[in-house]
């Protein structure tokens, strides 16, 4: 699958980075405990660090909050997906299992600190653009709502719209059919090249790990 970043996002997020990874073959499925054991741990480690910290003090959090202030979204509107999940947590509103690929994605989103979506790749069209939503694009989340794209980043197929670090669309979302994937974790700005691709291979051999298949990675930025 193509994938790019508008060189317009480059010019008003200077570093901007992008961990993307490809998977073949794998099968989504429930999680094994291990994972379910992990994200319930460390949804409880982090509990316990807001008793002395907001949210908004985890460095990614913040950073990412930055980036959606300078491209024009206010931050406590718009939350990015992250943030969103760190605030589930502050309220012992923990997350519970849903499906491997779902689980695997909220665990490195909170580690990372960083918004990160998974996609059904035959269910795309590419190639796929990274850039800034405009005026009037819009579409169904995964929470239920039309939500607008303008100033917003997204990522776009041939079809339009399907994902962004604030929600992602209704259309492409990984399921327990999903055979292929694309994930793309958007990567706080600060990160170094060697970090980023560390972190974005990291990712990728614990999914293996657990879904089977093939992957492919690649940093972008």
């Amino acid at each position: 699958m193509e994938i790019q970043v508008s060189s317009d996002l480059f010019m008003e997020i200077p570093n901007f980075k992008l961990g993307v990874i490809e998977y073949k073959g794998i099968t989504v499925g429930d999680s094994p405990q291990m994972l379910k054991g992990r994200l319930q741990m460390f949804q409880e480690s982090i509990f316990f660090e807001l008793e002395d910290k907001t949210v908004t003090d985890f460095p990614g959090i913040k950073e990412w909050r930055s980036i959606f202030k300078k491209l024009g979204k206010d931050p406590n509107r718009y939350r990015p997906s992250a943030e969103a999940l760190f605030k589930r947590i502050q309220k012992q509103n923990y997350l519970s299992s849903v499906q491997s690929a779902i689980d695997i994605n909220n665990f490195f989103s909170l580690q990372y600190q960083v918004p990160i979506g998974i996609y059904d790749l035959d269910c795309l069209e590419g190639p796929v653009e990274v850039r800034v939503g405009v005026e009037g694009q819009e579409y169904i989340g995964l929470n239920g709502r039309s939500n607008s794209l303008d100033r917003l980043i997204i990522a776009s197929d041939l079809i339009g719209p399907f994902g962004s670090p604030f929600v992602d669309s209704v259309r492409t979302p990984v399921t327990l059919d999903t055979k292929n994937a694309l994930q793309i974790i958007y990567l706080r700005p600060s990160t170094d090249l060697e970090n980023a691709n560390r972190l974005t291979e990291s990712l990728m051999n614990m999914f293996i790990q657990i879904h089977g298949g093939e992957g492919t990675f690649r940093v972008l930025g």
